[in-house]
């Protein structure tokens, strides 16, 4: 069973082996957070250009020592042997790696997420059904539109105020349950 995390990789290594569709979704979901990523491949898919100045490409085959100082990794190559071998090698040396053709084998596996500023949802089947979890962020991505975005940052703005305001606990918890109830319109003329 796969405990849900959120985790800050705000100074860390994070390498991907591979350079094909899987390896570039797992980079672009990466540089999408705003995290630099290394990638080492023998080739790379088109659409690795589109990001290449938030990652680092390195056109070589897989060596443990392009790994050794990474905090996580994926392994997304098309050869499962290797993929093994940097998931061997990894949780020998207490890794986080995702290999992503062997779930046994990897320490951790990433949601279908849902980002909307400061508000992510995420979905997972823990692997049992990775459409299901397609399905599921789509209709979501629905119901929090873009719109959730300036949404999420003005609740955090207007918390922030009710914290500073109001020295009764009852009083604050009373206001910041009844600003989550306003929409965004109501939101943007609400007084504190």
């Amino acid at each position: 069973m796969n405990y849900p995390i959120m985790i800050n990789l705000d100074g860390k290594e994070i390498t991907v082996i591979g350079g094909g569709k899987i390896a570039y979704r797992k980079v672009k979901n990466f540089v999408d957070f705003g995290y630099k990523v290394r990638v080492i491949s023998l080739g790379f898919i088109e659409k690795f250009k589109d990001i290449e100045d938030s990652i680092e490409l390195i056109k070589d085959k897989y060596k443990e020592e392009y790994i050794e100082n990474s905090f996580i990794v994926v392994a997304a190559t098309n050869n499962r042997d290797i993929n093994k071998s940097i998931g061997m090698y990894c949780n020998q040396k207490n890794k986080l790696v995702n290999i992503v053709d062997d779930p046994m084998l990897s320490s951790y596996i990433v949601p279908s997420t849902v980002k909307r500023g400061d508000l992510i949802i995420g979905v997972s089947t823990c692997g049992k059904s990775p459409s299901l979890a397609a399905k599921i962020k789509k209709d979501l991505e629905k119901t929090y539109d873009d719109s959730y975005e300036e949404y999420i940052e003005l609740l955090g703005t207007i918390r922030n105020k009710i914290l500073e305001k109001y020295d009764n606990p009852y009083k604050k918890k009373q206001l910041l349950n009844e600003i989550i109830n306003l929409n965004l319109e109501e939101l943007k003329k609400y007084n504190i």
